[in-house]
C-alpha cells in the first residue's frame, strides 16, 4: 500500500504503468492503494479480436452515439457506481489528472441523452491500459470496447492491457499471458509512437467494424 496516498502523484503513475504496475484500491470508502504486478496479465491481441455476429448486427443496427473524452469523469463514476469497487477517490483524483493532460481516456455510448455504458483507461506510447468498463443496457460495454480496437489499430498502438482476463473479454479475444511476456510486449510497445486520435470521430459502423476486425 502507499504509506500516503497524497504523495501518488500522475508522473509516479505513469512511471508506475511504463514498469508494468498499476494501483487499485482496496474498496470506494478507502483512500489508501495498493500496486498491483499480476503473474498472468490480461492482454486483447490487437490482430485477432473477435466481434460476434450478434455484436455486428447491434452495432449496425445503431440507435447509439459513440463519444470520446466527452465527460471523463462521470464515466469513471459509472464504472465505480456497483456494490464493491475499487475505485477510490485517490483514483478519481490522479486518473482525472491524467486525463487533464491527454494521458487518460473514456469511450462513452449515448443513447439520447443517456450514457448506456463505455470504459477507460490510460494511454502511454504504443500501449492503452484499459482500467474498467460497465453497462448500463446490453452490449454497450462491448460497443466500446470495439470502437476503443478500432481506434488503437488506426493509430497504431501495438498492446491492448486488460490487467486481468474474465470470461466477457475473452469472448472477444482477450488472453491471459505470463508476467515476464506482458513485460516484454510491454517495453516493444513503449517504444512505438502511436495516436489516440487517428480515427476520425464521425466513423461510421462499417469503418469501425473494419479496423476492429479486419476481414
Amino acid at each position: 500500500m502507499t504509506d500516503d496516498p497524497l504523495t501518488l502523484t500522475p508522473e509516479l503513475l505513469l512511471q508506475a504503468y511504463s514498469v508494468g504496475i498499476f494501483p487499485m484500491g482496496s474498496d470506494g470508502s478507502d483512500e489508501e492503494l495498493y500496486w498491483v504486478d499480476p503473474h498472468e496479465r490480461g492482454i486483447i491481441p490487437l490482430d485477432d479480436f473477435h466481434v460476434s455476429r450478434s455484436l455486428r448486427k447491434t452495432i449496425r443496427r445503431g440507435g447509439f452515439d459513440v463519444r470520446v473524452d466527452h465527460d471523463f469523469a462521470a464515466m469513471m463514476r459509472d464504472c465505480a457506481a456497483r456494490k464493491e469497487t475499487w475505485i477510490n477517490d485517490t483514483i478519481h483524483d490522479l486518473y482525472g489528472a491524467l486525463h487533464a493532460r491527454g494521458a487518460a481516456h473514456s469511450v462513452e455510448v449515448w443513447r439520447g441523452t443517456a450514457r448506456i455504458g463505455g470504459l477507460y483507461g490510460v494511454s502511454i506510447g504504443g500501449a492503452f491500459f484499459g482500467e474498467s468498463m460497465c453497462s448500463h443496457e446490453p452490449d454497450a460495454s462491448k460497443i466500446a470496447l470495439v470502437w476503443l480496437v478500432a481506434r488503437l489499430r488506426a493509430g497504431g498502438f501495438r498492446l491492448l492491457d486488460t490487467q486481468f482476463t474474465t470470461t466477457h473479454l475473452a469472448s472477444m479475444g482477450g488472453i491471459g499471458i505470463t508476467r515476464a511476456k506482458y513485460h516484454a510486449q510491454l517495453q516493444t510497445a513503449l517504444q512505438h509512437r502511436a495516436d489516440f486520435d487517428a480515427l476520425d470521430d464521425g466513423a461510421d459502423a462499417e469503418q469501425v467494424l473494419g479496423l476492429a476486425q479486419p476481414g
